[in-house]
């Protein structure tokens, strides 16, 4: 999607996780995908980590399962943690999945949410405190391991990964100055989470001029936003949001009844005119 003004992907998140412990939402991820497709939505969405607060599914092996069983829709982590693995480990699976899908892959990063702890840092025998560090490290190298450029990777190792794969979007995920600086040396886009009004425009006039630090072009935009209690005031925000020049939009569900989300989504959708 360009971004353009009244363009506007307009997705939501596959069942795959919770951040309530008491109401894990673990459903049925190939026929949530089909329905998300066949409903209109833009997009399907899965979030990752390693031990949260809840049970989780693995974020690429639940990508690989949407992207077999629809054809046009978009996958996309929201957000993949590459601190939590290998970064040519990560880079091999985002370059799969590109092929596996057919390019319809969006890579939103982030460095985890320290509600959930340490232990999942602890468990994949990395440091909780080094995450922001790592997740830069690995946004150096990620394009160029995609595309299959010869790269030199954290430890001094130079590799060239096989086979080589369109660089989909990295959209930087974070609402504090280390993520939007992040997010303006080595983002296609920036993912706000959960900005009023005010806050966006402040965010975004703040990422503007960062970005012209590095010389590059302002970040696009998505926002993570739940769902709103009716049809019209969904549609509202998402066509001020489309007034905005907002490219993408990730609706999450307020409970594990993604049928009934997906449907009012793309009511939304369909009143807002996207």
């Amino acid at each position: 999607m360009t971004g353009a003004r009244g363009t506007l992907e307009i997705g939501s998140t596959l069942p795959t996780s919770t951040s309530d412990p008491a109401r894990p939402i673990l459903g049925d991820v190939p026929a949530a995908a089909r329905f998300a497709e066949e409903a209109g939505l833009d997009s399907v969405w899965a979030s990752d980590h390693l031990l949260a607060t809840a049970p989780i599914l693995d974020s690429t092996a639940t990508l690989a399962a949407a992207a077999a069983v629809t054809e046009r829709i978009g996958i996309g982590y929201a957000v993949l943690l590459p601190a939590l693995r290998p970064v040519a480990w990560a880079a091999k699976q985002i370059a799969t999945l590109q092929h596996l899908s057919g390019d319809r892959l969006r890579v939103g990063v982030g460095t985890g949410n320290p509600a959930h702890g340490d232990i999942a840092w602890r468990a994949a025998g990395f440091s909780f405190a080094d995450r922001g560090r790592r997740t830069d490290e690995a946004l150096e190298v990620l394009p160029d391991l995609i595309a299959g450029r010869t790269a030199t990777l954290p430890d001094g190792t130079v590799a060239a990964l096989a086979p080589s794969a369109t660089v989909p979007p990295i959209l930087i995920a974070g609402n504090g100055t280390r993520a939007l600086r992040r997010a303006a040396r080595y983002g296609d886009g920036w993912i706000s989470l959960g900005n009023d009004d005010i806050a966006l425009t402040t965010a975004i006039e703040r990422l503007a001029e960062l970005a012209a630090e590095y010389g590059r072009p302002a970040p696009g935009l998505t926002v993570l936003l739940p769902q709103e209690p009716a049809v019209g005031a969904l549609a509202e925000r998402l066509a001020a949001l489309a007034d905005r020049s907002a490219e993408r939009v990730i609706v999450y569900p307020p409970d594990g009844n993604w049928r009934a989300a997906y449907e009012f989504i793309a009511a939304a959708k369909a009143a807002a005119g996207r």
